[in-house]
């Protein structure tokens, strides 16, 4: 049966990693991948044509693929405009009307790597964490939010606030992970001071009654910070609330040597998922033949894995991506002395060579 996979390209970078994503596709399509592609504007593109960030047509797309596989949105030329025509707003709709509430993000030290991250190479040596981050909640979307006039001056306010079955459902997922992993769950949150990140402790411990075999653990936001950068060793999958694993997630792609190098699956309730490197448009170094594309095409794996049933497939981009590390391939955000230092395109073609 073939499947139907939408292309969000996006901003800055983001067609050109698009690109190289798209070339990984088209030779499995070769190898009887079976999938149809179809492409939309989102973000600060979709402004510029449309006038909104996600016109509705995209969002049509998107509802009804099978998978959706986006790059990057924003720049700061769209910095000045209202909130509501943002780029940003546009990855927030499509993200709450696919009710892709699960964000897993992977932390993976590759062997050839280590020297690249600013940590000691012992602190971050085949590291492999997973941050599953709850994405269609908390204080992103919670209202009331705004900005009013009180007493005479400007105050900004927004409400952190979560259900007890999106705890729930967010900590079946972590738990269920954990199981095909190391069998062991931190909780991030920050239940000292924020009433809503108390019940999350308390949903989340419920939760794992559920789940004997897996150890759980709980930590407030602030030291699991500081402990990812201590001790990063320590953690198996960790889940927490949304803006916690905004922040976290982004501290420990880091620890990998560049945010370049981490891709993200955000998944409905029935496996559906919008794919995507977490890292942003990078508008400074867009149309250069500088970004990494490495990222995008771990997202096209994780897409092949968790939503298309292609196990095999997703295994066989992830050794190629292994592979090219390996043999000394490097753009510039994970070069170091002795690499090979490529462009977007060149390591593309070498991706493609792997496979």
């Amino acid at each position: 049966m073939t499947k139907k996979v939408l292309l969000l390209p996006g901003d800055g970078i983001g067609p050109e990693i698009m690109a190289q994503a798209v070339r990984v596709l088209d030779l499995l399509k070769k190898d009887g991948l079976k999938i149809e592609t179809e492409s939309a504007l989102i973000g600060g593109c979709a402004v510029d044509a449309t006038g909104k960030p996600l016109p509705e047509e995209t969002l049509k797309l998107a509802l009804t693929a099978d998978a959706v596989l986006l790059a990057s949105v924003g720049g700061p030329k769209y910095d000045t405009l209202p909130r509501e025509q943002r780029p940003e707003r546009g990855l927030l709709a499509i993200r709450k009307a696919m009710n892709v509430f699960a964000n897993l993000r992977p932390a993976i030290v590759y062997e050839e790597l280590s020297g690249a991250s600013t940590l000691k190479p012992d602190v971050v040596a085949n590291l492999d964490i997973l941050i599953i981050r709850e994405l269609v909640g908390d204080i992103y979307f919670g209202e009331p939010r705004g900005i009013e006039v009180r007493n005479g001056e400007r105050v900004g306010f927004n409400t952190m606030i979560y259900s007890e079955s999106e705890i729930r459902r967010i900590a079946h997922v972590a738990f269920q992970s954990a199981r095909k992993r190391n069998k062991k769950v931190c909780s991030v949150d920050k239940m000292n001071v924020l009433e809503s990140t108390q019940l999350w402790r308390d949903v989340v411990t419920e939760v794992g009654k559920e789940y004997p075999d897996v150890e759980l653990s709980h930590m407030l936001v602030d030291n699991a910070a500081m402990q990812l950068i201590r001790n990063p060793k320590q953690f198996d999958v960790m889940v927490t609330g949304n803006i916690f694993g905004d922040i976290l997630s982004d501290a420990a792609s880091m620890l990998t040597g560049s945010i370049g190098m981490l891709p993200s699956a955000s998944l409905d309730e029935n496996g559906k998922g919008l794919y995507e490197p977490i890292h942003g448009s990078a508008p400074d170094i867009a149309g250069k033949n500088l970004a990494n594309p490495l990222a995008q095409i771990l997202s096209v794996a994780m897409m092949l894995r968790f939503s298309l049933g292609e196990e095999a497939m997703a295994d066989r981009v992830e050794a190629a991506v292994k592979k090219v590390l390996a043999q000394g391939y490097r753009t510039g955000d994970i070069f170091t002395e002795g690499g090979k230092r490529v462009g977007t395109v060149e390591m593309g073609d070498a991706v493609i060579a792997a496979l």
